[in-house]
Protein backbone atom coordinates (compact mmCIF):
# COMPACT_ATOMS: atom_id res chain seq x y z
CA UNK A 1 0.00 0.00 0.00
CA UNK A 2 1.41 3.49 -1.18
CA UNK A 3 0.70 6.61 1.04
CA UNK A 4 -0.70 7.96 -2.24
CA UNK A 5 -3.80 5.61 -2.19
CA UNK A 6 -4.56 6.42 1.55
CA UNK A 7 -5.26 9.23 3.71
CA UNK A 8 -3.84 9.93 7.43
CA UNK A 9 -6.55 8.70 9.65
CA UNK A 10 -4.31 10.18 12.87
CA UNK A 11 -1.89 8.38 15.26
CA UNK A 12 -0.81 6.29 18.16
CA UNK A 13 -1.12 8.47 20.74
CA UNK A 14 -0.45 6.81 24.23
CA UNK A 15 0.41 3.15 25.61
CA UNK A 16 -3.06 2.39 27.49
CA UNK A 17 -1.89 -0.82 29.35
CA UNK A 18 1.34 -3.16 29.51
CA UNK A 19 -0.51 -6.19 27.57
CA UNK A 20 -0.08 -3.80 24.76
CA UNK A 21 -3.32 -1.70 24.23
CA UNK A 22 -2.41 1.59 23.03
CA UNK A 23 -4.65 4.91 22.37
CA UNK A 24 -5.37 6.08 19.07
CA UNK A 25 -6.56 9.54 17.78
CA UNK A 26 -8.93 10.14 14.88
CA UNK A 27 -8.11 13.16 13.29
CA UNK A 28 -11.65 13.20 12.04
CA UNK A 29 -15.03 15.14 11.83
CA UNK A 30 -16.63 11.96 12.85
CA UNK A 31 -14.37 9.86 15.11
CA UNK A 32 -17.07 7.27 16.23
CA UNK A 33 -17.39 6.31 11.87
CA UNK A 34 -14.23 3.99 12.62
CA UNK A 35 -15.54 2.35 15.78
CA UNK A 36 -15.83 -0.75 13.47
CA UNK A 37 -12.11 -0.79 12.17
CA UNK A 38 -10.85 -4.36 11.14
CA UNK A 39 -7.22 -3.09 10.10
CA UNK A 40 -5.00 0.17 9.94
CA UNK A 41 -1.86 0.75 8.11
CA UNK A 42 0.78 2.20 10.48
CA UNK A 43 3.63 3.97 8.85
CA UNK A 44 7.22 2.63 10.19
CA UNK A 45 9.89 3.67 8.60
CA UNK A 46 8.46 4.86 5.69
CA UNK A 47 6.82 1.67 5.00
CA UNK A 48 2.57 1.26 5.85
CA UNK A 49 2.59 -1.95 7.80
CA UNK A 50 -1.14 -3.55 8.24
CA UNK A 51 -2.26 -3.76 11.60
CA UNK A 52 -5.49 -5.98 12.77
CA UNK A 53 -7.81 -4.86 15.43
CA UNK A 54 -8.96 -7.44 17.91
CA UNK A 55 -10.81 -4.48 20.09
CA UNK A 56 -11.60 -1.03 19.69
CA UNK A 57 -13.30 0.95 22.30
CA UNK A 58 -14.25 4.27 21.45
CA UNK A 59 -13.34 6.58 24.48
CA UNK A 60 -13.95 10.50 24.52
CA UNK A 61 -12.40 13.71 21.84
CA UNK A 62 -11.75 11.30 18.96
CA UNK A 63 -9.53 8.55 21.17
CA UNK A 64 -10.23 5.02 20.88
CA UNK A 65 -8.76 2.25 23.18
CA UNK A 66 -7.59 -0.57 20.72
CA UNK A 67 -5.79 -4.17 21.15
CA UNK A 68 -4.22 -4.86 17.76
CA UNK A 69 -2.95 -8.54 16.66
CA UNK A 70 0.51 -9.27 17.37
CA UNK A 71 0.91 -6.62 20.27
CA UNK A 72 0.86 -7.97 23.53
CA UNK A 73 3.42 -6.21 24.95
CA UNK A 74 4.55 -2.59 26.62
CA UNK A 75 7.68 -3.23 24.64
CA UNK A 76 5.63 -4.32 20.97
CA UNK A 77 3.26 -1.52 21.75
CA UNK A 78 6.46 1.26 22.07
CA UNK A 79 7.39 0.53 18.36
CA UNK A 80 4.28 1.94 17.18
CA UNK A 81 4.15 4.58 20.16
CA UNK A 82 3.75 8.18 18.07
CA UNK A 83 3.36 6.95 14.40
CA UNK A 84 0.37 7.72 11.82
CA UNK A 85 -2.49 5.40 10.72
CA UNK A 86 -3.26 5.14 7.45
CA UNK A 87 -6.67 3.62 5.25
CA UNK A 88 -6.78 3.35 1.90
CA UNK A 89 -9.00 6.35 0.09
CA UNK A 90 -11.98 4.33 -0.92
CA UNK A 91 -12.72 3.91 2.35
CA UNK A 92 -13.52 7.23 2.76
CA UNK A 93 -17.44 8.30 2.32
CA UNK A 94 -18.08 10.84 -0.98
CA UNK A 95 -19.19 13.97 -0.15
CA UNK A 96 -21.07 16.38 -2.00
CA UNK A 97 -22.19 19.76 -2.33
CA UNK A 98 -19.37 22.27 -0.80
CA UNK A 99 -17.65 19.60 1.12
CA UNK A 100 -14.53 18.26 0.00
CA UNK A 101 -11.53 16.37 1.39
CA UNK A 102 -8.22 18.73 1.37
CA UNK A 103 -6.74 15.80 -0.99
CA UNK A 104 -9.51 16.04 -3.47
CA UNK A 105 -9.33 19.23 -4.61
CA UNK A 106 -5.42 19.60 -5.28
CA UNK A 107 -5.02 20.13 -8.95
CA UNK A 108 -8.25 21.79 -9.12
CA UNK A 109 -9.02 25.38 -10.53
CA UNK A 110 -9.80 28.66 -8.22
CA UNK A 111 -12.25 30.69 -9.91
CA UNK A 112 -12.91 33.94 -7.80
CA UNK A 113 -17.10 35.30 -8.44
CA UNK A 114 -15.10 38.78 -8.05
CA UNK A 115 -11.66 38.36 -9.70
CA UNK A 116 -12.06 35.37 -12.07
CA UNK A 117 -9.67 32.33 -12.62
CA UNK A 118 -6.70 32.33 -9.67
CA UNK A 119 -5.08 29.75 -10.22
CA UNK A 120 -4.11 26.37 -9.45
CA UNK A 121 -4.93 25.25 -6.17
CA UNK A 122 -1.63 23.34 -5.36
CA UNK A 123 -2.58 22.70 -1.07
CA UNK A 124 -5.08 23.19 1.86
CA UNK A 125 -2.65 24.08 4.57
CA UNK A 126 -4.37 22.60 7.32
CA UNK A 127 -3.57 25.33 10.51
CA UNK A 128 -6.12 24.16 13.30
CA UNK A 129 -6.48 28.33 13.56
CA UNK A 130 -6.43 29.65 10.41
CA UNK A 131 -6.77 26.72 7.40
CA UNK A 132 -5.56 28.12 3.62
CA UNK A 133 -6.11 27.67 0.15
CA UNK A 134 -2.11 27.88 -1.45
CA UNK A 135 -3.60 28.73 -5.06
CA UNK A 136 -0.56 28.74 -7.63
CA UNK A 137 -1.26 31.78 -10.28
CA UNK A 138 1.49 30.38 -13.56
CA UNK A 139 0.42 33.30 -15.79
CA UNK A 140 1.97 36.13 -13.07
CA UNK A 141 4.07 33.36 -11.54
CA UNK A 142 2.91 34.04 -7.94
CA UNK A 143 1.22 32.30 -5.45
CA UNK A 144 -1.94 33.41 -3.66
CA UNK A 145 -3.17 32.77 0.04
CA UNK A 146 -7.15 32.46 0.71
CA UNK A 147 -8.24 32.14 4.38
CA UNK A 148 -10.39 28.68 4.46
CA UNK A 149 -13.12 30.65 5.83
CA UNK A 150 -17.11 28.70 6.36
CA UNK A 151 -18.16 31.09 3.47
CA UNK A 152 -15.04 31.09 1.12
CA UNK A 153 -16.17 28.10 -0.73
CA UNK A 154 -19.56 28.77 -2.99
CA UNK A 155 -19.09 25.20 -5.23
CA UNK A 156 -17.08 22.52 -5.87
CA UNK A 157 -17.58 21.31 -9.47
CA UNK A 158 -15.83 18.00 -9.12
CA UNK A 159 -16.74 17.14 -12.99
CA UNK A 160 -14.47 20.24 -14.25
CA UNK A 161 -12.12 20.13 -11.28
CA UNK A 162 -13.12 23.78 -10.30
CA UNK A 163 -13.49 25.20 -6.89
CA UNK A 164 -15.62 28.17 -7.09
CA UNK A 165 -14.87 30.80 -4.03
CA UNK A 166 -15.72 34.59 -3.06
CA UNK A 167 -12.96 35.90 -1.77
CA UNK A 168 -12.67 39.30 0.27
CA UNK A 169 -12.98 42.15 -2.09
CA UNK A 170 -9.54 43.51 -2.85
CA UNK A 171 -7.57 39.71 -0.64
CA UNK A 172 -6.90 38.41 -4.33
CA UNK A 173 -5.83 41.55 -5.95
CA UNK A 174 -3.34 42.10 -3.20
CA UNK A 175 -1.66 39.57 -4.16
CA UNK A 176 -1.73 39.66 -7.85
CA UNK A 177 -1.15 43.17 -8.86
Amino acid sequence: MNKADCFNLGYVAKLHSYKGEVSLFFDATDPNSYANLDAVYIDIDGILTPFFVEEIVMKDKGFAKVKFEGVDSENTARQILKKDLFLPIELLPPLSGKNFYDHEVVGFTVIDENYGEVGELIQVMDYKINPLLQIQNNELNKEVLLPLGNDLVQRVDRENKKLHVKATEGLIEMYLN
